[in-house]
């Protein structure tokens, strides 16, 4: 009988040491658990001895500007090349008539050569541009300015009236929009414009 006793004795005490450990070692992984959570949820790096955790390399490219400086109104920004022609213009910043008779126009409210967007150069059917209708759809027009050498490829020939505003509107790429007035031979002020429109196909530094 006391036999009997002493192993149920032994077998509580063991049962009760099985259960306290139990207790314990849940407590402990618990905390464990719940401060890896908090830390993960607050996004808080546990230090751990001398261990430092390094952001990753951002795949971020910083765009450089290809015109720091813009230019000054009447200010001479770079020359158009146009093969079929062989002829080399210089451009002026301004379309206002003081630019127009040194050489080609470039439009100030539009962006410079070699820019994302629509850059517009205009000039006179009877000076710079007397011979531009003869360029037409896949010639080449190439600007060359501060920032590098552009070449444009014409994609498109218009014929609008001179008050047509599309001509300067913006485009979704980088976009050379040539204009003088047309007819070429027309006596007095032309009534329309003659536009040759180019994309960015390279360039070079």
């Amino acid at each position: 009988m006391k036999q009997l006793k002493k192993r149920r004795l032994l077998l509580l005490s063991c049962t009760m040491a099985i259960i306290l450990f139990g207790v314990w070692f849940s407590t402990s992984n618990m905390y464990k658990f719940a401060k890896g959570y908090f830390l993960y949820k607050t996004h808080t790096p546990s230090n751990q001895g001398n261990e430092t955790i390094q952001k990753p390399p951002s795949n971020k490219t910083i765009k450089k500007e290809l015109y720091p400086v813009q230019p000054k109104t009447g200010e001479e920004i770079g020359e158009l090349y146009i093969p079929k022609l062989k002829a080399k213009l210089p451009i002026f910043h301004g379309t206002n008539e003081d630019e127009l008779e040194r050489g080609v126009g470039h439009f100030a409210g539009s962006v410079l050569p070699g820019e994302n967007d629509n850059s517009v150069l205009s000039g006179h059917r009877d000076t710079v541009f007397s011979k531009l209708g003869e360029v037409g759809v896949g010639d080449l027009l190439i600007v060359r300015t501060s920032a590098g050498e552009f070449t444009y490829k014409v994609k498109k020939v218009r014929i609008v009236d001179e008050d047509n505003r599309t001509v300067i509107v913006p485009k979704p790429r980088a976009t050379l929009t040539v204009s003088t007035c047309y007819p070429f031979n027309y006596i007095g002020s032309a009534p329309e414009r003659y536009i040759l429109v180019a994309y960015l196909s390279s360039s070079s530094k």
